[in-house]
């Protein structure tokens, strides 16, 4: 069950959908499979192209754009063309993460390439990537000041080329045998909590002149970002399947280099042998969380995630800004240590 803030947000979270809805284009008959799929993934619809009620996710991204611009005394609906295109362009990672990942769920049901296959998967997240373009060029009805709509361009493709390094990176830690918590960081840092980053500081852009509390929001976001990321890593080896919607031990058995394996790998030398195999059986799967569990990695992730909780308040303390969108903002950075999906 939602936290009850996010039941409270629903006039942002409906807006934010609405906003996505407007902005997708129609679409002729031939092109309807097309779009069909860009709409499952978004879970607007099932796999046979039927109206559907299943997760769409928590649409985090776009509220944190949202929130940010209020906070700093904006009209949060002037955000909105931003705050769709940043959730556009999550998602269009997400498409060619599960690819590259060879992941078969996402959200608890079956991931995009593995119902069309790799081909259309993989046109379909360049698809929604262009969609984020086009959403975020709304922003020109919305902000008046052609400046900041510039920048905001800025700001999108910047990151969407640190989204892209963070992804050739993490991708090629699981080729290599040694990987330090640092290089893991450095990582997370672009495939991320640069996402999150440029969340909280185009709303901020968008509710004030104010340049240096742009930056504070920035950082909050990417603080969050980190957060985020290293929660999830503790999830994907610990958290139920059956609520993170991810295969059970699905991030063991890819030998995926996170945070708890990389802590874990600089301190076992069994465990790094173990790395070395090509493929772990399930047997071979439990040891290796045998023993990680030996040397307290997910302590260790824990501890981190709480450091990260509290650097990215401290941030936001720093405004000495006091209403509800902040406040909000304090309640979602709190949530992502203790979620369980």
């Amino acid at each position: 069950m939602e936290p009850s803030f996010f039941q409270d947000m629903g006039v942002y979270l409906e807006a934010i959908e609405s906003q996505m809805r407007d902005s997708m284009p129609s679409s002729a008959v031939p092109l309807a499979p097309y779009y069909g799929m860009i709409r499952y993934h978004l879970g607007w619809v099932d796999q046979d192209f039927a109206p559907s009620t299943s997760s769409a996710g928590k649409r985090l991204r776009p509220l944190l754009c949202l929130l940010a611009c209020e906070a700093c005394s904006g009209d949060w609906r002037q955000a909105l063309p931003a705050a769709a295109a940043i959730e556009f362009i999550h998602n269009f990672s997400l498409i060619h993460d599960d690819i590259e990942d060879n992941s078969p769920v996402r959200r608890h049901r079956p991931t995009v390439w593995s119902l069309w296959g790799q081909a259309q998967a993989i046109n379909v997240g360049d698809g929604l990537f262009a969609i984020s373009r086009l959403a975020l060029q709304r922003l020109r009805d919305q902000v008046y000041d052609a400046g900041k709509v510039v920048e905001a361009f800025k700001i999108v493709d910047e990151t969407c080329l640190l989204l892209t390094e963070g992804q050739h990176l993490d991708l090629f830690f699981e080729e290599r045998d040694s990987v330090s918590v640092e290089m893991y960081m450095e990582m997370i840092g672009r495939k991320t909590a640069a996402l999150m980053g440029c969340a909280t500081r185009l709303g901020a852009l968008i509710g004030t002149d104010d340049q240096a509390l742009v930056e504070r929001y920035s950082r909050f976001g990417y603080q969050l970002g980190i957060l985020f990321q290293i929660v999830d890593d503790i999830l994907g080896i610990w958290g139920a399947g059956d609520v993170t919607g991810k295969g059970i031990g699905e991030d063991i058995a890819s030998k995926k280099k996170s945070l708890p394996v990389v802590y874990a790998l600089e301190r076992s030398q069994e465990l790094r042998e173990l790395y070395r195999k090509k493929r772990l059986t399930t047997r071979q799967q439990r040891q290796a969380l045998k023993l990680m569990e030996e040397v307290k990695s997910r302590d260790y992730a824990q501890e981190k995630a709480s450091e990260q909780l509290r650097a990215a308040l401290d941030t936001l303390d720093g405004a000495q800004i006091d209403n509800e969108a902040q406040r909000s903002l304090r309640d979602i950075a709190r949530f992502l240590l203790e979620r369980h999906s």
